[in-house]
Formats: structure tokens, C-alpha cells, sequence
């Protein structure tokens, strides 16, 4: 075996990649990970979930500083040095993505740093970064190279006055007005970060909610939160054209509901910078896919089968380019059971047990069904809801926005859905997933001891209230 023949490649590396790259690694495979970055830990580590979750701490940090004085702590003027906040960022993604080249260099992965196109099965060549081309040839290919910002037609992301995600990242200054197109996560994590740095936030979205698919009391709840906070909705409203100016730019809106025969009620909007986040599509241009017949769905993505086999042998697909949550830890799980079936192990990941995060403040969590998906499938549910109104330490810490909800099954008891608004519901959601990984019942998770005072004693506090025993409410 050749310097350039590999038991197997994933092109990508990502949360997805790199991590299916490691257990493939762990298990004997001899490995390569190809990345036309420069960096591993693709968008997420780079431009995504760490250097957005190091700008809601720092900027969380922010905002409890200028209320210390409400606990007795006296700070003086607090003042926001943002190029330095942009450093503490960055320092963030060099650790990370430094700790994961550590990672594949200590399981003898090889990073190869260049984009990779297939030639054949099997077979690829890969433009490296630093010039040149090398010729790679594996048992198994994986394609794992994640997913990309949604553009809206007709309107053009310059990354300045009109920007991605990327872009609202970076900002060298606090606009005095953001509008954001879409009401998703990410449009309102970062729309929250630079609310409380001191900008106006107005969020257009083409539904009458925020947040599609979540549950919709959550949603509700959550919408609530936000506007108490400052961030300022206009749902129903769809986007129809988008300027920018020397120093502005500016938003053409229509209801929602609009035929487009030039009769609706139009209006402008107007603001230092647009943030457009409509969501994000599969990443697979450039790859050679048509070149060697693997097959993609009406929305781009790769189709798999239940080992992540795409229709041509030998290559398979994991994370953002195939079906399922755009999530890293989705990602994650799906490269380690990839990993271990080619190695002949058995693997498996579970959809139903999933969860999802908004890391606001405060956090919302969810993980199974919502209400509305049990309602659709006809199937007969409790619910159990408490708040952390009646929660000692949410009371002490200030923290009592939201509450937690558990949805069981009517008959068995069985959680199929737990959905969480308040501090540190990113966290406390773990508790949730293990116990439905277990087919926990709600009076399983009712009988568990909890400790005191917590934040989780409301979960405890649902699961109890399923059955209509809450103890503090």
C-alpha cells in the first residue's frame, strides 16, 4: 500500500469528518481526512457554533455586568472594548481547531489540506493548498463536507452591509440597527449577541412564528422572552428586495401572504447591516459527485442508505450533505457509527433522540416530539409543565424565565418529548436524552433523586406533574 492508498478518506473535516476520521483511526483503519480549509473543525469550529457561543458568553457577560450593581456588586462604568471581545473569539477557534489537529496527529490520521474532487470510485484528486495536485485512492470514501448559508433570491450577500452569518460574525463595530431575515437559530442567537451590545433588533420572518419546528408553546414562550428583551418581529412578512447603501441598507417587505400582482401593502425597512439567515443547504458542488453517479434528493442532499452507503460502492455520506438535523453532534455520531460498521462493528444512532439547542439567554432545549408532531401522529399524550418561577434556584439566581415540559405517552407512560425554556437548558437537556435513549418513563425521571437546590429539580417537578403531583406549584 502506497503513501497515497488509504484504508479510508473523508473528505471534510468537520465535526462529522474529523470525528469519523478518529474512531476510524482508533479501530485500525489506516485514515486520511482531507479539508480544503486550511483548518480542521469546518464551519462549526471556524465560523460557526464556537466562535457564535464565545460571542453570546462574552456578550451574556456584558449585559450581567451592567445589572452586578442589583446583587451588590459595584463595578463602576462598564464599557465594551469590541476589539478585544473579537480577540477572545479567535482565541477560541485556534484552541479548538489547534486541539483537534493534536487529535488526528496523535491517531496517526493524515491531514491533508486541499479540495478533493472524485475521479472514479475510490479515486480522487485533490488541488492541494500549497500547490500542486496528489492523487488519492481509498477502500471507502466518505463525503462529509457539511453545509453552506441559503441565499434568498435576488438579494446579494457582500459581507458588509448585507451579510451571512460569517459576516455578523466579524462586525468592527456595533451596529446602532441589525435586521435579520429569518427567525431560525441562528438569526436569533446572533441577532441576541448584538442586541445586548447595544444595537436595535428587528428580526423579518416569512412565517407568523419564530423558529420552525420547534414546539410551539415553546416558540411562543420563547418569542415572548426576546421581545422583553428588546428584539422587536415582523412575521409574515416576505422579502422582496434588498439594497445596499454607502452607509445603510435597505429591506423592500410584503405581507407574507401577498400574490405578488403589485397590489400588497409594501414597506421599507432600514438598517446599518442585514443579517440574511434562511437556513442552510448541503455542500456538495465541486466534488465530483455526477462524475461518479452518486445520487442526490430534490434538496441537494446525498442519498444513504441505514450505514450511510450512497448508490455507488465504496462511498458513503455523513452529517449536513445527507438527510436529517443540520447538527454537529448529529454529525458526530453519525462519522462514529459509520466508522465502526466499516470496521465491522455494530453501530447505531438513534434520530428520535437528538436534541436541539438555542443558546440565548435564556437557552432553549428540546429533544423527541413536540406537541404538534404527537397530535399529527395521532397519538394520545400527558403533559407535565413547571416553571422556574417555583424553582429555589432559579428564584436566587434571577434566572426564572421558562419552564420545562415533558410530554408522556397516555397509555405507557413512556417520555416522548421533553422541551425546556430557561438557564442552562442546553445542559440540562442531556438528562432528558439519556433517559429517553432508555425508554425512560416520566415516573422513572419523577423517581430519580434530584439535587438541591438545582435548576434540574424542575425536570424532576415536570415528570412529577405528568401525573399531576407537582410538589412546589
Amino acid at each position: 500500500m502506497s503513501d497515497d492508498s488509504f484504508d479510508l478518506v473523508i473528505i471534510g473535516a468537520g465535526p462529522g469528518g474529523y470525528v469519523c476520521a478518529l474512531r476510524a483511526a482508533q479501530l485500525g483503519l489506516k485514515t486520511a481526512c482531507i479539508d480544503k480549509r486550511g483548518e480542521p473543525g469546518g464551519t462549526c469550529l471556524n465560523v460557526g457554533c464556537i466562535p457564535s457561543k464565545a460571542l453570546l458568553h462574552a456578550s451574556q457577560v456584558f449585559a450581567e455586568a451592567q445589572h452586578a450593581g442589583d446583587m451588590g456588586i459595584k463595578l463602576g462604568s462598564v464599557k465594551l472594548d469590541l476589539e478585544k471581545m473579537m480577540g477572545y473569539k479567535q482565541s477560541g477557534i485556534d484552541g479548538n481547531t489547534q486541539g483537534v489537529s493534536f487529535l488526528l496527529k496523535k491517531n496517526k490520521v493524515e491531514e491533508i489540506k486541499g479540495a478533493a474532487t472524485l475521479t472514479a470510485p475510490g479515486k480522487m484528486d485533490v488541488a492541494l493548498l500549497d500547490g500542486g495536485t496528489r492523487q488519492v485512492s481509498a477502500k471507502n470514501i466518505v463525503i462529509a463536507t457539511g453545509s453552506e448559508v441559503t441565499p434568498l433570491p435576488g438579494i446579494e450577500i457582500d459581507e458588509d452591509r448585507i451579510v451571512s452569518s460569517t459576516g455578523a460574525l466579524s462586525f468592527d463595530a456595533v451596529p446602532k440597527h441589525l435586521a435579520i431575515v429569518g427567525a431560525g437559530i441562528i438569526g436569533l442567537e446572533l441577532g441576541s449577541v448584538w442586541r445586548r451590545l447595544g444595537a436595535e433588533v428587528t428580526v423579518v420572518e416569512y412565517l407568523d412564528r419564530i423558529t420552525p419546528g420547534v414546539d410551539a408553546d415553546l416558540a411562543k414562550n420563547f418569542q415572548r422572552v426576546l421581545k422583553k428583551q428588546g428584539i422587536q418581529f415582523k412575521l409574515g412578512k416576505k422579502v422582496t428586495g434588498a439594497k445596499a447603501l454607502k452607509a445603510s441598507a435597505k429591506l423592500t417587505l410584503v405581507p407574507a401572504s401577498s400574490s405578488g400582482s403589485g397590489d400588497a401593502e409594501e414597506e421599507t425597512l432600514t438598517a446599518d447591516r442585514v443579517l440574511v439567515s434562511i437556513g442552510r443547504r448541503p455542500f456538495t458542488q465541486g466534488l465530483g459527485l455526477e462524475a461518479v453517479g452518486v445520487t442526490r434528493d430534490g434538496a441537494g442532499r446525498i442519498e444513504t442508505d441505514a450505514h450511510f452507503k450512497t448508490n455507488v460502492d465504496g462511498i458513503y455520506a455523513i452529517g449536513d450533505v445527507i438527510a436529517g438535523p443540520m447538527l454537529a453532534h448529529k454529525a458526530e455520531d453519525e462519522g462514529v457509527a459509520l466508522a465502526e460498521h466499516l470496521a465491522g462493528k455494530p453501530s447505531h444512532v438513534n434520530y428520535d433522540v437528538i436534541p436541539g439547542v438555542i443558546y440565548t439567554a435564556p437557552e432553549v432545549a428540546w429533544v423527541g416530539k413536540s406537541e404538534e408532531e404527537l397530535k399529527d401522529a395521532g397519538i394520545e399524550y400527558k403533559v407535565g409543565k413547571f416553571p422556574f418561577t417555583a424553582n429555589g434556584r432559579a428564584k436566587v439566581n434571577g434566572t426564572t424565565d421558562g419552564f420545562v415540559k415533558i410530554l408522556a405517552d397516555a397509555a405507557t407512560d413512556k417520555v416522548l418529548g421533553v422541551h425546556i425554556l430557561g438557564a442552562q437548558a442546553g445542559d440540562m437537556i442531556a438528562e432528558a436524552a439519556v433517559a429517553m435513549e432508555f425508554s425512560a418513563s416520566a415516573e422513572d425521571i419523577a423517581r430519580t433523586c434530584h439535587a438541591h437546590p438545582t435548576l434540574t429539580e424542575a425536570v424532576k417537578e415536570a415528570a412529577l406533574a405528568v401525573d399531576g403531583r407537582a410538589l412546589h406549584m
